[in-house]
């Protein structure tokens, strides 16, 4: 329960308490009197949320007042005629209480439904009675988030609103409380004794089903609970427990938590061991709930109401970027590069305000240190990298990025190809918005390409000059990780990838591809057909990808012709002749490595590709190192042999002849 943040409510609150205790004391006492002098607001709303009698209401200041009152287990000892009980007991509250009721203590009695009261072992009548520590807080003016319920909730804060998602927080509002005009209210009062909250016609409160990014879901919930006046908590499909036992217990201390705050939960839609346990969870809940991901038959035969949660659209994010950077001159001028960060990052309104919180503390003059110098445009575009990376760091391997176009060595058809898609990449938003060339379908807008050739031809390396060219990071997926022979394990794999990847506008590798691509004519079995689902799944989400989305193969000849229409750029790798092989051994030994009698034309001859040379020259650098003399061609051939040797390939002497 919130308390009203004064001390006057809670002095209040205490004075009203206790003399209740000090009523209950007289009762125990033998003294029948007109009743307690003063009133506890948190007991009153406690009482009305749940429905409780005016017996039940004694009860709970009777277990209550051993907590409050040292002394008043003498008071208790004394009128069970036991020094050796100075506990409450169920039969000492019949015999002692205004206006007793065998059900008080029933298993479906709010008490006990509710779990305000604990029992404790032995008879109905004899055993102790406890206050749930969790209510005792609360009466105080205390109260918290209990703490059974802590490790799994998360509190939303509502944010900035948004005037694209009004229309999805008022549907919202009235989803819940369709009397109150979605202008305000509160959650429906539980009758004595009920279950919890009801609706409309004594139905439960609708559940909500919001459909959209988990980002923009939570904005409109938390909005929506803001404008009721409630908390708004999310609770994560996988903390939803699996057994029947835990899962009721979580219903019932939610529910009691809700209502008295009042508060409403997020159930956000997610991996989980069960979904059975999850549609059970929420089929359970009689409070006002949502549950993100759009799926509106998790509600178990509750009413649900679908709503689209918009995102942020762009000129509302310029609008809350502009906002967030105005408290500093130096990001006044900025412009253009606001709209070229907007175009590319598709970021929600906290993550906006952190980027900008990034950007704003980044101090000028650290060069690296402030992750882009001293350049304002610069450092918030760096820390949009930073704040847009969100749960794909899990997910896939994160490459730093230095390489440029002049590392690669290519010839000029491959070398415009990979040019045409950075520009493609740069300019998408100018070409497809502000020319129309998008048309009137959005599908099939992102920017794909296919990286086909033998291993070591330099396809990595071709990325990382995209990503480093573009400014943007770059991530490494291993299809081969990502691939399951669990039927529908591989979308599901993908499909979290690229919502954790989306809105960074992060160049994402799919590296392997031949451990899913394949002949699509090739189908022997239902294996084999699901095979084909997969990848028209990947290559789909490729497509409605914001970023750039690059796939490798060693086998371009396994691919189907269909598949490859699909693809926008398909870059061909090949293995690299003397020529490019001598351009190659003349870049892998950096100027302040000491060389000597190097013979770059002897060197070329080596038939390997540039990986392969990269992990030669290593080898090489080292054992020069150890024998304290410059890399000279006798230690290339000591590392060339251990080489092929690992990859179990002749050394033939058209390749080393005259070396020795």
């Amino acid at each position: 329960m919130r308390a009203p943040n004064s001390e006057t409510w809670l002095a209040a609150n205490q004075r009203g308490l206790m003399a209740e205790v000090a009523w209950i004391r007289q009762r125990l006492d033998g003294q029948v009197g007109e009743g307690p002098a003063g009133t506890s607001a948190a007991l009153d709303l406690v009482c009305e949320q749940f429905g409780l009698t005016h017996f039940e209401r004694a009860i709970l200041v009777l277990t209550a007042a051993v907590e409050l009152d040292g002394s008043f287990g003498e008071a208790l000892a004394r009128a069970q005629g036991d020094a050796a009980r100075p506990v409450p007991t169920f039969g000492l509250a019949l015999a002692a209480l205004a206006e007793p009721h065998w059900s008080a203590l029933a298993p479906w009695g709010a008490l006990r439904h509710w779990r305000l009261v604990e029992l404790g072992p032995g008879s109905l009548t004899t055993a102790a009675l406890r206050i749930d520590e969790w209510l005792l807080h609360a009466l105080v003016g205390a109260g918290g988030l209990d703490p059974r319920l802590a490790p799994s909730l998360r509190l939303l804060e509502p944010g900035t609103p948004l005037p694209s998602a009004k229309g999805a927080v008022d549907a919202l509002c009235a989803a819940w409380l369709p009397d109150s005009g979605a202008a305000g209210g509160a959650p429906e009062k539980t009758g004595a004794g009920g279950p919890g909250a009801t609706g409309a016609g004594g139905l439960p409160p609708r559940l909500a089903c919001l459909c959209g990014r988990l980002e923009a879901s939570r904005a409109v919930f938390a909005q929506a609970c803001a404008r009721l006046g409630w908390d708004a908590y999310a609770l994560a499909t996988a903390d939803v427990p699996p057994g029947a036992g835990e899962r009721e217990e979580l219903v019932r201390l939610w529910e009691r938590e809700a209502l008295l705050r009042p508060a409403a939960l997020l159930v956000e839609a997610g991996d989980a061991p069960s979904r059975a346990a999850t549609e059970s969870f929420l089929a359970r809940l009689t409070v006002p709930a949502a549950v993100s991901g759009g799926d509106a038959t998790v509600g178990g035969g509750r009413p649900v109401a679908v709503i689209d949660a918009p995102a942020a659209t762009a000129t509302e994010q310029r609008a809350l970027w502009g906002a967030a950077l105005a408290g500093d001159a130096a990001f006044a001028s900025l412009n253009g590069a606001l709209d070229r960060v907007v175009a590319h990052f598709d970021l929600d309104p906290c993550r906006i305000e952190a980027a900008a919180g990034r950007a704003l503390g980044a101090q000028p003059g650290n060069g690296r240190g402030s992750e882009a110098g001293d350049d304002p445009a610069q450092r918030v575009w760096a820390a949009c990298r930073r704040s847009a990376r969100g749960g794909l760091d899990d997910l896939a391997e994160r490459l730093e990025t230095t390489a440029c176009f002049d590392d690669l060595v290519l010839a000029a058809e491959q070398l415009d190809l990979l040019q045409d898609i950075a520009a493609q990449a740069r300019h998408r938003t100018q070409v497809y918005e502000q020319w129309g060339m998008a048309g009137p379908s959005q599908r099939g807008l992102g920017i794909n390409a296919l990286f086909a050739g033998p291993s070591g031809t330099g396809k990595t390396l071709a990325a990382e000059v995209l990503a480093n060219t573009l400014e943007l990071d770059l991530y490494r997926i291993d299809l081969s990780q990502v691939v399951s022979k669990y039927i529908g394990e591989t979308e599901k794999n993908l499909r979290r990838i690229f919502s954790a990847a989306r809105g960074s506008g992060a160049v994402l590798l799919f590296d392997e591809a031949d451990a899913l691509f394949g002949k699509r004519s090739e189908v022997r079995d239902s294996h084999d057909r699901y095979a084909n689902v997969e990848i028209s799944y990947l290559l789909q989400a490729m497509e409605s990808y914001r970023g750039l989305a690059l796939l490798t193969t060693n086998m371009r000849q396994a691919l189907d012709q269909a598949f490859l229409r699909r693809l926008r750029f398909v870059v061909s790798f090949p293995f690299p002749g003397p020529a490019e092989r001598g351009r190659i051994w003349a870049r892998a030994f950096p100027v302040q490595t000491p060389t000597q009698g190097l013979d770059l034309d002897r060197l070329a001859r080596l038939s390997v590709a540039g990986g392969t040379i990269r992990s030669i020259a290593l080898q090489a650098a080292f054992r020069a190192a150890a024998t304290g003399v410059p890399v000279g061609m006798g230690e290339v051939l000591h590392a060339t042999v251990a080489e092929y040797a690992k990859l179990e390939r002749p050394l033939s002497e058209a390749e080393i002849g005259g070396w020795r």
